[in-house]
């Protein structure tokens, strides 16, 4: 086995799991595995920022102060519930992102899957965030499509992005100005449906925000989200 991330040779565990497994895991060597950093302990109850990393005056009844801002605005307010990502995005992870989604990495994606929860995506329409057409042909694939395959959560591709220009290449303020960047088809698989958002990296939270509000306005229950980073 070697890791997916590195390519470093690594040795399975020979326990029963992997000898009756039908199909073998993608595996992370021990370097790998200690430079993704976990998102434990006490989070913002909107955006599942760690709130260890913000100074007391940013946090208020369990909420960090750019969810706060979110929430006081009237179109906005609501309209994404809780996020949960994985990791923090370090530099390490940065790196590892780069390769899966501009150098067409695409194994990489498996990397990830042994650490999202047993229960990702249960009872809840999964959508996972799309690339506009001329993103996807740069890139060949949609990265956040290809964990989810990795993972065989079942999801439903019924939002379509307009083409803008890419977000890293975005100031955070120019992140937070939100555009019109998606349009529904096919929404009657979400009406009255438990949504699930799922995308990469959550920046500012402007990009899930505004897939949420599409998915609100044509009938949806509810919208949670789901990023790899944070």
């Amino acid at each position: 086995m070697i890791c997916v991330i590195c390519l470093a040779t690594v040795m399975p565990d020979f326990n029963w799991t992997y000898l009756l497994s039908k199909e073998p895991e993608c595996y992370l060597c021990a370097g790998c595995k200690e430079k993704l950093e976990e998102i434990k302990g006490e989070t913002c109850g909107i955006c599942g920022r760690p709130l260890h990393l913000l100074e007391a005056v940013y946090v208020e009844n369990g909420v960090c102060h750019d969810c706060k801002r979110w929430d006081e605005s009237e179109e906005w307010k609501g309209i994404l519930g809780l996020n949960q990502s994985l990791f923090l995005y370090n530099d390490f992870l940065k790196e590892t992102i780069a390769r899966f989604k501009y150098r067409g990495d695409f194994r990489i994606a498996a990397s990830f899957v042994s650490y999202l929860p047993k229960d990702l995506g249960k009872n809840k329409v999964v959508v996972p965030i799309p690339l506009s057409e001329e993103r996807l042909y740069e890139r060949g694939f949609n990265q956040t499509e290809a964990f989810l395959l990795y993972a065989k959560i079942p999801y439903y591709n019924c939002l379509v992005r307009l083409h803008s220009e890419k977000q890293s290449k975005k100031t955070r303020k120019e992140r937070l100005e939100i555009e019109n960047i998606f349009k529904l088809e096919q929404k009657e698989h979400i009406i009255a449906q438990d949504i699930l958002l799922v995308d990469d990296i959550y920046t500012t939270g402007s990009t899930l925000r505004n897939a949420a509000k599409v998915l609100k306005e044509a009938g949806a229950k509810s919208i949670t989200s789901f990023t790899i980073a944070r």
